[in-house]
This record gives C-alpha cells, sequence and structure tokens, in this order.
C-alpha cells in the first residue's frame, strides 16, 4: 500500500516535469497518474483494510473470553484449550467420587456432559464383589423408576402419531381396569389416585410365581384394590400408573413394550448396550438376575447380591438396563428432534399438578421438576441393590448422570453443587458441540 502511494506521488512529480513534453507523453503520463490514483490506490487500501480485519477478527474469536461468551464451535485451533478445560473438570470430579468412595463406599459409574461434550466418564468399583470383577462405563445398571422417562417417550411417541390422546380414559385401552374417570395424563402425572401394585400384590399374589403387567391388571380386576383419591384430586407417585402406560403401549401396538422400545427408542438413540429385563408369566424365578449388573445390599462386611424377584415380570415403572454412556447418548437424543418433535417433548417438562405446599417438586410426563432450579429436570430410582440418578440442566446443557448397585445412598445434594459450581469450582462452560438434528424415519 505504501509503494502505490509512493507511486502515486512520484507519478503527480513527473507530471510537472512534464508540461513541455510533446503532447502524446504528457496525455500517457496523465493516464497512467489517473489509473493509479482511482484505480490502484483504492484497490490497494481495500485489501490492506480486509487483511487487517481478518487478522483482528481470528485473533478475537481465538479468545478464550470468546469461546466462553459465545460458545464457539470447537475446531483445530481450539483443540488445545478444549482439551485443558475438560481434562480440569475432569481432575475435580475424579476426586471428588474417589474421595467419595474412600470414605462412604461409592461404588457406581460416573458420567459428566455440558453443551454436548462429553466431559468426564469413570467407573468405581465392582461389579461382582466376590469375583473382584471391576465395573466399567458401558456396564449396564438396572435404571429402577429412570425407567419412567422412557415409558412416557413412548406414550408421547404413540401420542404424536395419533394413536391416543394424552386425555383418552384409561378404559379405551384397558376395559377392564376398575378404575373410571382416569386418563393417560393422569397416570403420566401420577394423578390417577389408582393403588401401587408394589403395596397390594404381596397380599393378593403368590411370590413364587412372577407378577406380570397383565397379572398386575387381572389382579386389580378381581380383588379392586381401593384408590387412594379420586382422579385428579392429588398427587401420588405411583408404579402403576408406569405399569398400566406400558400395557396401553403393548395394547395399541401388539408389541412387547421392550420390543417397541427397542425398535422407537434405544435403536434410533443408538443405545446398543441398553435391555428390558421382564420375567415372563410361569416361569421359574431365577434365584438372581441373570443379566446386567448385579444389585448388591451393603452392610458391615462384603456387600450381598440380591436376589430376584416376583415383581420383575411388572415393566414400565422399571425394568431398563443401560450403562452411562448409552444414557447421555439419550441425553443428547433428546436435544436432536429424533424421537419426538421439541413441542411434543415440551411437555414432558411442564408441570402436572397445581403448586402445593406438601410436595416441592413438580412432575412432568416421566421427569421430576426442580422447584428451585427453572429448567432443571430429573430422576432418581431405587430397586433391589440400585440407587439411580439423572439430573439434565436444560438451561445450561449440564448433565450429570450417576449409577450405583449397592445400597450406600449418594446425596442428591452433591449432584446440585457440582452443576452449580456452588462448592467445585469446574470453570467455563465446555465450547458447544450440538447434538446433529436427524430426520426421522416411517414408523410403521
Amino acid at each position: 500500500m505504501i509503494k502505490f502511494i509512493y507511486l502515486a506521488k512520484l507519478a503527480r512529480k513527473f507530471s510537472l516535469k512534464t508540461l513541455f513534453l510533446p503532447g502524446f507523453f504528457r496525455k500517457l503520463i496523465r493516464l497512467l497518474f489517473q489509473i493509479t490514483k482511482y484505480i490502484i490506490l483504492p484497490v490497494g487500501i481495500a485489501i490492506g483494510l480486509a487483511a487487517a480485519i481478518l487478522f483482528l477478527t481470528k485473533e478475537i474469536k481465538g479468545s478464550p473470553r470468546y469461546i466462553r461468551k459465545h460458545a464457539f464451535p470447537v475446531d483445530s485451533i481450539f483443540i488445545d484449550l478444549d482439551k485443558a478445560i475438560m481434562a480440569k473438570k475432569g481432575r475435580i470430579l475424579d476426586s471428588i467420587f474417589t474421595s467419595l468412595q474412600t470414605k462412604a463406599g461409592f461404588n457406581g459409574t460416573v458420567l459428566y456432559g455440558e453443551k454436548g461434550r462429553l466431559v468426564f466418564k469413570k467407573a468405581y468399583g465392582y461389579d461382582d464383589f466376590k469375583a473382584k470383577k471391576r465395573l466399567t462405563t458401558s456396564s449396564p445398571f438396572q435404571l429402577a423408576s429412570v425407567s419412567k422417562m422412557f415409558t412416557a417417550m413412548a406414550i408421547m411417541i404413540l401420542e404424536e402419531e395419533g394413536h391416543l390422546d394424552y386425555d383418552d380414559s384409561v378404559r379405551k385401552f384397558i376395559p377392564e381396569l376398575p378404575y373410571p374417570g382416569v386418563t393417560i395424563r393422569q397416570m403420566l402425572n401420577h394423578r390417577s389416585g389408582i393403588p401401587d401394585y408394589m403395596h397390594f400384590s404381596d397380599k393378593y399374589w403368590d411370590q413364587e410365581k412372577p407378577l406380570t403387567n397383565e397379572d398386575m391388571i387381572r389382579v386389580m380386576e378381581e380383588q379392586k384394590p381401593p384408590r387412594y383419591f379420586s382422579p385428579n384430586s392429588g398427587f401420588d407417585y405411583c408404579n402403576s400408573n408406569y405399569a398400566l402406560l406400558a400395557s396401553i403401549v403393548e395394547r395399541i401396538t401388539n408389541k412387547p413394550f421392550a420390543q417397541f422400545v427397542r425398535e422407537f427408542i434405544f435403536d434410533p438413540a443408538g443405545m446398543d448396550q441398553s435391555f428390558i429385563y421382564q420375567l415372563e408369566a410361569g416361569q421359574e424365578i431365577p434365584p438372581y438376575v441373570p443379566v446386567g449388573v448385579a444389585g448388591h445390599r451393603s452392610g458391615r462386611s462384603l456387600p450381598r447380591e440380591e436376589p430376584n424377584h416376583y415383581q420383575n415380570g411388572v415393566v414400565g415403572d422399571k425394568g431398563i438396563y443401560a450403562s452411562v454412556e448409552d444414557l447421555f447418548k439419550w441425553d443428547q437424543v433428546l436435544y436432536s428432534g429424533l424421537l419426538v418433535s421439541d413441542e411434543t417433548l415440551e411437555e414432558a417438562f411442564t408441570p402436572g399438578s397445581p403448586k402445593f405446599s406438601k410436595y416441592k417438586d413438580n412432575y412432568g410426563f416421566g421427569w421430576r421438576l426442580r422447584a428451585e432450579r427453572p429448567k432443571t429436570v430429573y430422576h432418581y430410582g431405587w430397586w433391589k441393590g440400585f440407587r439411580t440418578y439423572f439430573v439434565r440442566d436444560l438451561y445450561q446443557e449440564k448433565t450429570i448422570i450417576v449409577l450405583t448397585n449397592t445400597t450406600r445412598s449418594l446425596s442428591s445434594g452433591l449432584l446440585y453443587e457440582i452443576l452449580d459450581i456452588s462448592r467445585y469450582d469446574l470453570g467455563p462452560v465446555c465450547p458447544v458441540s450440538p447434538p446433529e438434528k436427524r430426520s426421522r424415519k416411517p414408523r410403521h
């Protein structure tokens, strides 16, 4: 650019000195001067400015402040910075759960993600304590009540396809149910008042035989255990609700619930390590559950494996086995719109009950809604030697999943301290890596 300015000045100087040259040469020099002044010089200035802007833009976008503020997508330029951020978070999280393992006997798997990035995953302890078989992050645990979010998704898929309406009567699909006035929505929100089969089945069922979903419905029809309250007049967390929802899926589709979930949830989400365990009617109950990680009862000595149970024939409220790795795939597919639309999914995170004082947290469709944390949804599970925790902060796009196979409970407050950085400073949020929006395949 400096050269161009110099040439322009030189041309002007020469133009003054050539006043007495013949006319042809004078016109030629004047033409060159005009070309330099009006074409070459402006083009040179423009190129110089563009180069300067491009250089400054790269410098600004490459700064950590820009990345933190704008969640700029990670590429090769930022890969070292990204690794450093995640490595620091991983070290802090590992120290938390290692300390918990040492001091409180924590035994399980942990996964933490931010904005689509898998930040940390690790297994602590044993699958089989006697054989010293170690857990891995691909080990499938009984999810217990965390299974309910998958049952709710199955219902939402059928609703979106027009096979049911949330306000349909349950008796439209299960006419023998002796509780009139109950809708699908009320069961999703735990406002049906239907009695919990886990409380009445010991009284009415031979515990040497598996109790299945259809058996549960038959016991309700024959014994008519009293309901807790009139439909939609209160809230009661009840496993029967989600077992009945699984039965509705089966009756609409003419498929076992496990098959429907495999075809329409697990397979599209890529959850290859996940499955449903269910005792079949008439089979002899095995002494222990033969698949997945074993649940254990903690004690003063070595934890003891929990025996199988006749209620493992009922699914929908529990029964799904999955690893932390597969559950992170589930977390990410919920952002992608692959299973249901964003509008349909939003209903799952909508409070189903009016504000009331007895229960602080509300309930949507298969998800609990944290009262003190807007846009935070979660579920915990407990069943026969398993404790499970799944928390999603939708505002910050953070997810923490903890699966344990002993009865030593984990304080859920710890998980929120991690999400809030109220006690553990994990540093800036990782750069965003949004899940790919995928189109849904036609359903049959």
